[in-house]
């Protein structure tokens, strides 16, 4: 059982922490236990519960008829706003509940109908990305495990795996194969084990027809050199979350184009934004927000 302080539980739903004093002594919403020193401390069920609340608080419910509801109660007209409404603050919550319990069969179910829902491209920017920065600020504050993490992103890889093989290869791609204008190796490198970017990278690059390689997580700079010495590269991409074990992001670029002075190399991730004041060589380029990365993705062969 994860135990949360309330600045925990401010940065997870987005209510302040003074705000859920009020609420627990106007409204006696939630009785958090206390530890030495008076600390309110909350529980699993106290955070699945906040959750539930600060989405309807977010969407216009006043906290004074939220607090006459039951438990039942707030999860239906919770459940009834994201089918009628466009906000996806409730999938990410429910996918949230799942991954803190392991429930494998309830993440997959919510994300099979978030997918029926929204459709495939817009899970993924909308629902899986946001759940999956949820995860990371709930790991930053002890309340998540590796564990946890891995388990929902196994699942979310599953599903985008499934959706890449069911993309048809465009008309013409052998060709493109052949004689290149583009084509792309899409990995992480050493040290990055974050892998749905680069996932989704892979199917949006397929579904318009660009030429990919798929290397995946964790490759070595050998592995890399080895590939492009057989086969035609145009393009090395890669997705940077977390800190490379081995050396500093400008450090990495550098003996990159190196190795590669006649490829592209394209970045992404958050760990790019430590690039972005550097003097990088004009066969870098980052693509610093989601938008980019998808403009990059369907540019075409030309």
């Amino acid at each position: 059982m994860n135990a949360f302080s309330i600045r925990d539980i401010e940065n997870i739903c987005g209510i302040k922490a003074h705000t859920l004093r009020i609420w627990e002594q106007r409204y006696q919403l939630m009785c958090p236990k206390r530890k030495a020193g008076n600390h309110r401390m909350y529980d699993n069920n106290d955070l699945k519960c906040l959750l539930r609340i600060a989405y309807l608080y977010h969407n216009g419910h006043k906290i004074s008829s939220i607090a006459k509801l039951s438990q039942q109660e707030i999860t239906d007209l919770a459940l009834s706003m994201a089918r009628s409404g466009d906000s996806t603050d409730i999938f990410i919550n429910q996918l949230t509940e799942a991954a803190m319990d392991f429930d494998q069969e309830l993440f997959d179910k919510i994300l099979h109908n978030v997918i029926l829902h929204l459709g495939f491209e817009r899970t993924i920017t909308r629902v899986a990305y946001p759940f999956l920065n949820r995860i990371g600020l709930l790991w930053l504050t002890g309340n998540v495990v590796p564990a946890q993490e891995h388990f929902a992103s196994a699942l979310i890889s599953k599903k985008i795996h499934v959706a890449i093989n069911g993309l048809e290869t465009p008309p013409g791609a052998g060709r493109l194969q052949q004689e290149p204008q583009k084509n792309v190796l899409i990995y992480a490198p050493k040290g990055e084990f974050h892998e749905i970017p680069l996932l989704y990278m892979r199917y949006l690059m397929k579904k318009n027809g660009i030429p990919t390689i798929y290397f995946g997580k964790d490759i070595a700079l050998e592995a890399l050199e080895f590939y492009c010495r057989q086969k035609p590269v145009t393009h090395l991409y890669f997705h940077l979350v977390t800190q490379l074990l081995r050396c500093e992001p400008d450090r990495y670029v550098k003996q990159l184009h190196e190795l590669f002075p006649d490829k592209q190399i394209i970045i992404s991730g958050s760990m790019g934004a430590h690039l972005k004041d550097k003097q990088l060589p004009p066969t870098v380029r980052l693509l610093q927000s989601l938008e980019e990365m998808l403009a990059f993705a369907g540019e075409s062969q030309g």
